[in-house]
């Protein structure tokens, strides 16, 4: 299995008046092409740092990140937001729509940004929207949405470029239980269906539970990973 994303030996290091806090100590994980991972542990654990590193949102103190197979630390700040708007796709708790854009503005976002013609980028957007069963809410904007459907508009601009990974930062952690289990369900079928790696922090067990495998993160450190099968077994 080819890896989409590989950290090496992270570490993340802040200074809050005066002293020093560490929050990654020396992490190595890869997420191979298609699979889904699930990375959990305890508030303040760095889970959403890691996943900031790995969306090259943020860079390490020391180590580094691969996006298919090119390492990223070596690049300068225009070539690292080409790379993360071609080949990452993101997802948060609260879905970041621009309000004054309607849904299918909002999911062709990523493709204006890389300066696709906006007809071409609008069909594209339409496409992914009906996919994630919102074609009959493209034109609505977001403060005619639900909670669930804007996440969903989130989940499509987050597809719309084809990404090798879509990372998703407690994507139901702002969702009822109900509309939580349909976005499950759409994950997993867009991991299934697409073939889209997904890297999803979650504090949810019941969706880290869907995951290929889970990863452990305490104290900034990445502990034991367990996998679907060891879960079988």
């Amino acid at each position: 299995m080819t890896d989409v994303l590989r950290a090496v030996n992270l570490v993340k290091r802040y200074t809050e008046g005066g002293a020093t806090v560490e929050v990654l100590r020396d992490v190595s994980l890869h997420i191979g092409a298609g699979e889904m991972v699930a990375i959990v542990g305890a508030s303040g654990s760095g889970k959403s740092t890691l996943l900031h590193l790995l969306g090259l949102l943020d860079a390490p103190t020391s180590g580094h990140v691969e996006v298919d197979g090119e390492r990223v630390d070596g690049l300068g700040e225009s070539a690292r937001s080409r790379l993360r708007n071609r080949r990452l796709g993101f997802v948060y708790q609260f879905h970041h729509l621009l309000p004054e854009f309607s849904a299918v503005d909002n999911v062709a976002m990523p493709l204006i940004v890389r300066r696709e013609k906006r007809n071409a980028a609008r069909a594209q957007a339409r496409e992914i929207l009906a996919q994630v069963g919102l074609d009959h809410r493209m034109d609505h904007y977001p403060g005619q949405l639900s909670g669930g459907e804007r996440q969903r508009v989130a989940l499509a601009r987050a597809l719309v470029a084809k990404p090798a990974c879509v990372l998703a930062d407690e994507p139901t952690g702002n969702l009822d239980r109900y509309t939580a289990e349909s976005m499950f369900e759409l994950l997993l079928r867009v991991n299934r269906e697409f073939g889209t790696a997904l890297a999803i922090v979650t504090h949810d067990p019941a969706l880290a539970g869907l995951a290929h495998r889970r990863l452990y993160i305490e104290k900034g450190r990445l502990a034991d990973t367990e996998t679907a099968a060891d879960r079988d077994e």
